[in-house]
Protein backbone atom coordinates (compact mmCIF):
# COMPACT_ATOMS: atom_id res chain seq x y z
CA UNK A 1 0.00 0.00 0.00
CA UNK A 2 1.59 3.27 -1.13
CA UNK A 3 1.42 6.55 0.75
CA UNK A 4 2.30 10.21 0.27
CA UNK A 5 5.55 10.14 2.26
CA UNK A 6 7.73 11.19 -0.70
CA UNK A 7 6.60 14.83 -0.64
CA UNK A 8 5.98 17.02 2.39
CA UNK A 9 3.82 20.09 1.98
CA UNK A 10 5.26 23.45 2.98
CA UNK A 11 3.77 24.45 6.32
CA UNK A 12 2.97 27.95 5.03
CA UNK A 13 0.92 26.77 2.05
CA UNK A 14 -0.49 28.20 -0.07
CA UNK A 15 2.48 30.36 -1.00
CA UNK A 16 0.53 32.40 -3.57
CA UNK A 17 -3.11 33.27 -4.05
CA UNK A 18 -5.50 36.04 -5.10
CA UNK A 19 -4.54 38.10 -2.06
CA UNK A 20 -1.10 38.64 -3.59
CA UNK A 21 -2.21 40.75 -6.56
CA UNK A 22 -4.97 43.38 -6.63
CA UNK A 23 -7.73 42.48 -9.07
CA UNK A 24 -6.83 38.78 -9.14
CA UNK A 25 -9.51 36.17 -8.70
CA UNK A 26 -6.87 33.44 -8.50
CA UNK A 27 -3.17 32.72 -9.06
CA UNK A 28 -2.40 29.08 -9.80
CA UNK A 29 -0.88 26.54 -12.24
CA UNK A 30 2.34 28.53 -12.49
CA UNK A 31 5.96 27.67 -13.31
CA UNK A 32 9.19 28.84 -11.67
CA UNK A 33 12.93 28.29 -12.20
CA UNK A 34 16.20 29.26 -10.52
CA UNK A 35 17.36 32.58 -11.95
CA UNK A 36 20.55 34.54 -11.28
CA UNK A 37 20.96 33.11 -7.81
CA UNK A 38 17.32 33.71 -6.99
CA UNK A 39 14.04 32.67 -8.67
CA UNK A 40 11.81 33.81 -11.51
CA UNK A 41 8.64 32.49 -13.05
CA UNK A 42 5.57 32.85 -15.20
CA UNK A 43 2.26 32.83 -13.37
CA UNK A 44 -1.30 32.21 -14.37
CA UNK A 45 -3.43 35.07 -13.09
CA UNK A 46 -7.19 34.88 -13.59
CA UNK A 47 -8.74 38.31 -13.11
CA UNK A 48 -11.96 39.36 -11.50
CA UNK A 49 -12.99 40.44 -15.01
CA UNK A 50 -12.78 36.85 -16.26
CA UNK A 51 -9.44 37.10 -18.08
CA UNK A 52 -6.63 34.52 -17.92
CA UNK A 53 -3.23 36.17 -18.24
CA UNK A 54 0.46 35.36 -17.94
CA UNK A 55 2.44 37.48 -15.48
CA UNK A 56 6.15 37.40 -14.65
CA UNK A 57 7.33 37.24 -11.06
CA UNK A 58 10.51 37.19 -8.97
CA UNK A 59 11.50 35.82 -5.58
CA UNK A 60 14.62 35.71 -3.42
CA UNK A 61 13.72 32.40 -1.77
CA UNK A 62 11.17 30.68 -4.02
CA UNK A 63 8.43 31.22 -1.43
CA UNK A 64 7.72 34.94 -1.18
CA UNK A 65 6.90 36.33 -4.62
CA UNK A 66 6.51 39.74 -6.24
CA UNK A 67 4.20 39.39 -9.23
CA UNK A 68 4.22 42.02 -11.97
CA UNK A 69 0.72 43.57 -11.96
CA UNK A 70 0.87 43.91 -15.75
CA UNK A 71 0.53 40.90 -18.01
CA UNK A 72 3.44 39.77 -20.17
CA UNK A 73 3.49 41.50 -23.56
CA UNK A 74 5.40 39.59 -26.18
CA UNK A 75 7.04 40.58 -29.45
CA UNK A 76 6.88 38.28 -32.47
CA UNK A 77 9.72 35.89 -33.27
CA UNK A 78 8.76 35.70 -36.94
CA UNK A 79 7.46 38.47 -39.27
CA UNK A 80 3.69 38.80 -38.97
CA UNK A 81 3.53 36.17 -36.24
CA UNK A 82 0.75 36.65 -33.71
CA UNK A 83 1.49 37.26 -30.05
CA UNK A 84 -0.47 36.80 -26.88
CA UNK A 85 0.00 37.55 -23.20
CA UNK A 86 -3.31 35.86 -22.58
CA UNK A 87 -3.47 32.19 -21.75
CA UNK A 88 -2.97 29.76 -18.94
CA UNK A 89 -1.08 26.85 -17.36
CA UNK A 90 2.49 27.87 -18.28
CA UNK A 91 5.59 25.71 -17.98
CA UNK A 92 9.13 27.10 -18.04
CA UNK A 93 12.22 25.18 -19.18
CA UNK A 94 15.76 26.50 -18.86
CA UNK A 95 17.71 25.72 -22.02
CA UNK A 96 21.23 27.17 -21.78
CA UNK A 97 20.86 30.95 -21.48
CA UNK A 98 17.28 30.85 -22.72
CA UNK A 99 14.10 30.14 -20.82
CA UNK A 100 11.32 28.61 -22.91
CA UNK A 101 7.74 29.20 -21.86
CA UNK A 102 4.93 26.97 -23.10
CA UNK A 103 1.28 27.69 -22.35
CA UNK A 104 -2.24 27.18 -23.68
CA UNK A 105 -4.13 29.96 -25.43
CA UNK A 106 -6.92 30.54 -27.97
CA UNK A 107 -5.73 32.37 -31.11
CA UNK A 108 -8.76 31.30 -33.19
CA UNK A 109 -10.46 27.93 -33.51
CA UNK A 110 -9.62 26.52 -30.11
CA UNK A 111 -6.93 25.83 -27.53
CA UNK A 112 -3.39 25.46 -28.84
CA UNK A 113 0.15 25.69 -27.45
CA UNK A 114 2.23 28.84 -27.57
CA UNK A 115 5.99 29.00 -27.19
CA UNK A 116 7.87 32.03 -25.94
CA UNK A 117 11.50 32.69 -25.04
CA UNK A 118 13.13 35.08 -22.58
CA UNK A 119 16.49 35.65 -20.96
CA UNK A 120 15.46 38.12 -18.28
CA UNK A 121 11.73 37.54 -17.62
CA UNK A 122 11.13 41.11 -18.71
CA UNK A 123 11.29 40.88 -22.50
CA UNK A 124 9.57 37.90 -24.13
CA UNK A 125 9.47 36.82 -27.77
CA UNK A 126 6.74 34.51 -29.00
CA UNK A 127 7.29 31.86 -31.64
CA UNK A 128 4.26 30.81 -33.68
CA UNK A 129 1.83 28.24 -32.18
CA UNK A 130 3.75 24.97 -31.96
CA UNK A 131 0.85 22.58 -31.31
CA UNK A 132 -2.28 23.49 -33.22
CA UNK A 133 -5.86 23.09 -32.00
CA UNK A 134 -6.75 21.25 -30.06
CA UNK A 135 -4.02 20.97 -27.44
CA UNK A 136 -3.81 22.05 -23.79
CA UNK A 137 -0.58 20.86 -22.14
CA UNK A 138 3.03 21.09 -23.29
CA UNK A 139 6.52 21.32 -21.81
CA UNK A 140 9.96 21.31 -23.44
CA UNK A 141 12.96 19.18 -22.50
CA UNK A 142 15.97 21.14 -21.16
CA UNK A 143 18.32 19.98 -23.92
CA UNK A 144 18.21 18.57 -27.44
CA UNK A 145 17.30 14.91 -27.82
CA UNK A 146 19.09 13.21 -30.70
CA UNK A 147 19.96 16.64 -32.10
CA UNK A 148 16.38 17.97 -31.97
CA UNK A 149 14.37 20.21 -29.67
CA UNK A 150 11.86 18.01 -27.88
CA UNK A 151 8.57 18.48 -26.06
CA UNK A 152 5.76 16.56 -24.42
CA UNK A 153 2.19 17.58 -25.23
CA UNK A 154 -1.43 16.50 -24.82
CA UNK A 155 -3.99 16.63 -27.68
CA UNK A 156 -7.35 17.92 -26.51
CA UNK A 157 -10.73 19.14 -27.70
CA UNK A 158 -12.72 22.39 -27.47
CA UNK A 159 -14.17 21.62 -24.07
CA UNK A 160 -12.86 20.47 -20.71
CA UNK A 161 -11.32 17.40 -22.34
CA UNK A 162 -12.73 14.19 -20.86
CA UNK A 163 -9.77 12.30 -22.38
CA UNK A 164 -6.04 12.77 -22.97
CA UNK A 165 -2.71 10.99 -23.43
CA UNK A 166 0.87 12.31 -23.40
CA UNK A 167 2.72 12.59 -26.73
CA UNK A 168 6.32 13.36 -27.70
CA UNK A 169 7.24 15.74 -30.53
CA UNK A 170 10.48 17.13 -31.94
CA UNK A 171 11.68 20.11 -33.96
CA UNK A 172 14.83 21.34 -35.71
CA UNK A 173 13.97 25.04 -35.49
CA UNK A 174 11.31 25.50 -32.75
CA UNK A 175 8.78 26.40 -35.47
CA UNK A 176 8.04 23.12 -37.23
CA UNK A 177 7.11 20.27 -34.89
CA UNK A 178 6.41 16.67 -35.82
CA UNK A 179 7.36 13.00 -35.55
CA UNK A 180 4.77 12.66 -32.79
CA UNK A 181 4.88 9.52 -30.66
CA UNK A 182 2.55 8.37 -27.92
CA UNK A 183 4.43 8.25 -24.62
CA UNK A 184 1.73 6.96 -22.31
CA UNK A 185 -2.02 6.72 -22.10
CA UNK A 186 -4.57 7.39 -19.40
CA UNK A 187 -5.16 4.17 -17.49
CA UNK A 188 -6.06 2.81 -14.08
CA UNK A 189 -8.16 4.22 -11.28
CA UNK A 190 -6.65 7.60 -10.36
CA UNK A 191 -5.35 8.46 -13.84
CA UNK A 192 -7.90 6.73 -16.03
CA UNK A 193 -9.64 9.80 -17.48
CA UNK A 194 -6.68 11.84 -18.77
CA UNK A 195 -3.04 12.63 -18.08
CA UNK A 196 -0.75 15.54 -18.94
CA UNK A 197 2.91 16.44 -18.55
CA UNK A 198 3.76 18.73 -15.67
CA UNK A 199 7.16 20.30 -14.93
CA UNK A 200 10.09 20.21 -17.34
CA UNK A 201 11.62 16.72 -17.28
CA UNK A 202 14.70 16.39 -15.05
CA UNK A 203 17.66 14.38 -16.31
CA UNK A 204 18.78 11.78 -13.78
CA UNK A 205 20.98 8.67 -13.87
CA UNK A 206 18.05 6.45 -14.87
CA UNK A 207 16.83 8.72 -17.71
CA UNK A 208 14.26 11.53 -17.53
CA UNK A 209 12.23 12.10 -14.40
CA UNK A 210 8.72 13.27 -15.30
CA UNK A 211 6.14 14.47 -12.82
CA UNK A 212 2.70 14.61 -14.42
CA UNK A 213 -0.96 14.99 -13.51
CA UNK A 214 -3.59 12.29 -13.77
CA UNK A 215 -7.34 12.67 -13.52
CA UNK A 216 -10.08 10.48 -12.12
CA UNK A 217 -13.71 11.11 -13.04
CA UNK A 218 -16.09 10.86 -10.10
CA UNK A 219 -19.81 11.40 -9.69
CA UNK A 220 -19.10 14.86 -8.26
CA UNK A 221 -16.42 15.93 -10.76
CA UNK A 222 -12.81 15.38 -11.71
CA UNK A 223 -10.00 14.77 -9.20
CA UNK A 224 -6.46 15.82 -10.21
CA UNK A 225 -3.42 14.16 -8.60
CA UNK A 226 0.35 14.19 -9.18
CA UNK A 227 2.20 11.10 -10.46
CA UNK A 228 5.76 10.22 -11.46
CA UNK A 229 7.49 8.41 -14.30
CA UNK A 230 10.99 7.75 -15.61
CA UNK A 231 11.48 7.94 -19.37
CA UNK A 232 14.32 6.49 -21.43
CA UNK A 233 17.21 8.94 -21.88
CA UNK A 234 17.71 8.53 -25.64
CA UNK A 235 14.14 7.59 -26.50
CA UNK A 236 11.93 9.58 -24.09
CA UNK A 237 8.77 8.24 -25.71
CA UNK A 238 9.60 4.94 -24.00
CA UNK A 239 8.47 4.63 -20.39
CA UNK A 240 10.76 2.70 -18.04
CA UNK A 241 8.74 3.20 -14.85
CA UNK A 242 5.41 4.81 -14.06
CA UNK A 243 3.62 5.07 -10.73
CA UNK A 244 0.27 3.45 -10.25
CA UNK A 245 -0.44 5.27 -6.95
CA UNK A 246 -0.30 9.03 -6.79
CA UNK A 247 2.48 11.14 -5.30
CA UNK A 248 0.17 13.89 -4.09
CA UNK A 249 -3.62 14.00 -3.96
CA UNK A 250 -5.92 16.88 -2.93
CA UNK A 251 -6.42 16.49 0.81
CA UNK A 252 -5.81 19.94 2.29
CA UNK A 253 -8.55 22.56 2.39
CA UNK A 254 -6.81 24.82 -0.15
CA UNK A 255 -6.64 21.81 -2.53
CA UNK A 256 -10.17 20.53 -2.02
CA UNK A 257 -11.98 23.87 -1.92
CA UNK A 258 -11.70 26.63 -4.53
CA UNK A 259 -12.84 27.60 -8.02
CA UNK A 260 -12.31 23.98 -9.11
CA UNK A 261 -12.30 21.64 -6.09
CA UNK A 262 -10.01 18.63 -5.68
CA UNK A 263 -7.04 19.68 -7.82
CA UNK A 264 -3.30 19.13 -7.40
CA UNK A 265 -1.75 20.28 -10.69
CA UNK A 266 2.10 20.13 -10.82
CA UNK A 267 3.75 22.80 -12.99
CA UNK A 268 7.35 23.18 -11.80
CA UNK A 269 10.01 21.08 -10.10
CA UNK A 270 13.39 22.42 -9.00
CA UNK A 271 16.18 20.01 -8.06
CA UNK A 272 18.86 21.24 -5.66
CA UNK A 273 21.80 19.13 -6.79
CA UNK A 274 23.74 19.79 -3.58
CA UNK A 275 21.04 18.53 -1.23
CA UNK A 276 19.11 16.24 -3.58
CA UNK A 277 15.87 17.98 -2.61
CA UNK A 278 13.11 18.54 -5.19
CA UNK A 279 10.78 21.50 -4.70
CA UNK A 280 7.45 20.84 -6.41
CA UNK A 281 5.18 23.78 -7.24
CA UNK A 282 1.57 22.97 -8.00
CA UNK A 283 -1.77 24.61 -8.59
CA UNK A 284 -4.33 23.94 -5.88
CA UNK A 285 -8.08 23.92 -6.57
CA UNK A 286 -7.53 26.33 -9.51
CA UNK A 287 -7.15 29.10 -6.93
CA UNK A 288 -3.67 29.20 -5.40
CA UNK A 289 -0.12 27.80 -5.54
CA UNK A 290 1.19 25.12 -3.20
CA UNK A 291 4.74 23.91 -2.54
CA UNK A 292 5.96 20.48 -1.49
CA UNK A 293 9.48 19.09 -1.09
CA UNK A 294 11.03 15.65 -1.17
CA UNK A 295 14.31 13.83 -1.72
CA UNK A 296 15.17 12.81 -5.28
CA UNK A 297 16.40 9.38 -4.14
CA UNK A 298 13.11 8.73 -2.33
CA UNK A 299 11.08 9.80 -5.34
CA UNK A 300 13.05 7.59 -7.74
CA UNK A 301 12.78 4.64 -5.36
CA UNK A 302 9.02 5.21 -4.99
CA UNK A 303 8.49 5.31 -8.77
CA UNK A 304 10.46 2.10 -9.29
CA UNK A 305 8.81 0.25 -6.42
CA UNK A 306 5.27 1.28 -7.37
CA UNK A 307 5.51 1.08 -11.15
CA UNK A 308 2.46 -0.23 -12.96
Amino acid sequence: MANESVFTRYAGNPILGPRDLPGANSIFNSAVVPFRGKYAGVFRVDGQDGTSELHAGFSHDGISWKIDPHRIRMTGWLPDSGTSGFGYDPRVTQFGRDYYVTWCYYPAAGPCIGLGVTRDFVKFRQVCPIMFPYNRNAVMFPRRINGKFAALHRPSDKGHTPFGDIYYAESSDLVHWGNHRCVMQATGYWQGTKIGAGPAPIEIAEGWLLIYHGVRQTCSGMVYCAFGAILDRGKPWKVKYRTKPYLLAPTELYETSGDVPNVVFPNAAILDKKTGVISLYYGAADTCVGLATGKLRDLVAFIKKNSM
